[in-house]
């Protein structure tokens, strides 16, 4: 078996990008899965998942403006590229800059134009390939013969799929790695991954979905997941992303260091309340848990929130149904629970979700009261109900598009009026032909389907006034209606503030751009 280069990966998620089949991603997978060696299974899975495995390398997206020419011929090797990554990462203090900018140089100086492209959408973030995590599962069960149901939960226990597709396609056969699959238990202290939620447009729309049968509706609160893991007096504390931030929240610890338990897990959430017992801004809180500030943890503490229960003094409950968990959870931490009603009556999920969202919430999760705990699966058991916020922005620039997307301009860059007058993108300062200012406060690619593309890439042609070889600047005219789910601080962008998660609804040519909402707008949302 020989080394597998990044031009494999790069062709393999050029292909992913290209076809909307499932089950084509997956043969494209399992191909590639069983041309890699054990030792490269941890770093091509993380690239095929449009991630890279450092978290924070430093490079930022200034730094992809300007690349080396690329090479004719393809010679990096995936372990090679994460070496030089993970020496990127470990680079700090004086010298560190041009040192990170050498070895990004090099780097990408020895990749293709294709690998160029892939490398610069792992350190961005902007791979879109359409290769789900699930779905990578799916090919490792392929390409090691095992049932895709062993290999799901054995990801679930292990906190991730890295560890489980090392486990499975290292086995001589598959009755070897179903073993080593199923070696994969519930460790008190290692995070699992959390069980995730889908999406309906409403609350009846949530309900109906469970035939009549009595849900679980949680109090969807605006803060941090958390996942809390006891055993004896050791607390530690992990994030949806499992990062361990035990340090950064004693209050927590000190919570869970309370309960009338000698080793549980929990999950739930932690924020930050006003005088009042209302939730401060999400920013507040994500502040609060990134930071080991004293100052800030003195004035600004967090409490936690717990809506289940996976784990109780040696008795594993991920296979029992929601509402056994419920149970524990009532005894051990009443103070701590979630807010929920349990109702097969959309009226009743819709008076909750009200109340609820008017305290300051976030919207409900409709919950499937006899569900087991699937860590890591986005399944119909949970369902997530929010307020849907929409604003009129004006589109100041767009991107091009990669994968599937090659030929469009895809990825939008978002305006909103300045009261003030002063044209601010990019870092640059001006007004428009009109007198009227924007201020950037996002971009989004989201809810554009093939029609909306082959219209908008038209439509941002006609009104480009610059164009660097990726970003199109167009006169700021085109006005676009955007749903969010709100706003928050943000120092990315020239108006100091971002939108989360926007998408796009529809294009208003019935408006003009004087008629889009201002930035003054965003900033009484905050």
């Amino acid at each position: 078996m020989t080394d597998v280069l990044l031009a494999d990966v790069a062709a393999t998620s050029a292909g992913l990008a290209a076809t909307r089949s499932r089950l084509a991603k997956r043969a494209l997978l399992v191909d590639l899965l069983r041309r890699t060696g054990p030792d490269e299974v941890p770093v091509v899975a993380r690239y095929l998942a449009g991630e890279l495995r450092q978290r924070r390398t430093g490079l930022g997206w200034r730094s992809l403006r300007d690349l080396p020419q690329p090479a004719a011929e393809p010679s990096l090797d995936v372990r090679a590229v994460d070496a030089t990554f993970e020496r990127m990462t470990g680079l700090s203090g004086p010298g560190s800059a041009g040192a990170r900018a050498a070895l990004a140089a090099e780097l990408f100086g020895a990749a293709t134009a294709e690998e160029q492209r892939f490398l610069a959408g792992l350190v961005s973030g902007e791979v879109r390939q359409g290769a789900l995590d699930a779905l990578l599962l799916d090919a490792v069960a392929e390409a090691a013969g095992v049932p895709v149901a062993a290999v799901r939960r054995a990801a679930m226990l292990a906190g991730g799929s890295e560890p489980v597709a090392e486990a499975a396609l290292a086995a001589t056969d598959p009755e070897a790695a179903r073993a080593a699959l199923d070696a994969f238990g519930l460790t008190v202290g290692r995070p699992v991954r959390p069980m995730l939620a889908a999406s309906a447009p409403d609350v009846p729309a949530a309900v109906a979905g469970f035939d009549g049968r009595a849900v679980v509706v949680d109090a969807k609160l605006d803060g941090i997941r958390i996942q809390v893991h006891r055993d004896g007096d050791d607390v530690r504390v992990y994030t949806r992303s499992l990062d361990d931030i035990t340090a950064r929240v004693p209050e927590v610890v000190e919570a869970v260091r309370a309960l009338p338990v000698r080793s549980v897990v929990l999950d739930g959430e932690a924020l930050t309340l006003d005088d009042a017992g209302r939730p401060r801004p999400f920013q507040e809180t994500a502040a609060r848990s990134a930071t080991r500030d004293a100052e800030l943890a003195a004035t600004t503490a967090l409490r936690p929130f717990f809506f289940d229960v996976l784990h109780r003094d040696g008795a594993d409950l991920l296979d029992a149904p929601l509402t056994e968990r419920l149970a524990v959870l009532d005894a051990i931490a009443p103070d701590h629970a979630v807010e929920r009603v349990v109702t097969a009556d959309p009226q009743v999920a819709q008076e909750a979700f009200t109340g609820w969202v008017a305290a300051g919430q976030e919207g409900v999760i409709v919950k499937d009261a006899a569900a087991p705990y699937e860590a890591g699966r986005r399944g119909g058991a949970w369902v997530k109900v929010k307020p849907r916020h929409t604003l009129d922005l004006v589109v100041l620039a767009v991107e091009r598009g990669s994968g599937r997307r090659v030929g469009s301009l895809s990825n939008i860059h978002l305006g909103a009026r300045d009261g003030e007058g002063g044209f601010v993108m990019l870092g640059e300062t001006k007004q428009d032909s009109d007198g009227i200012g924007w201020v950037m406060v996002g971009k989004t690619f989201k809810g554009m389907s093939d029609k909306m593309l082959a219209w908008q890439t038209a439509r941002f042609r006609e009104l480009a006034v610059d164009d660097d070889g990726w970003t199109v600047t167009l006169r700021p005219e085109q006005v676009v209606e955007i749903a969010f789910d709100g706003v928050q601080r943000s120092s990315r962008y020239p108006g100091g503030i971002a939108l989360r998660f926007a998408r796009v609804l529809r294009y208003r040519q019935d408006k003009a751009a004087i008629e889009a909402d201002t930035i003054e707008t965003l900033q009484s949302m905050l």
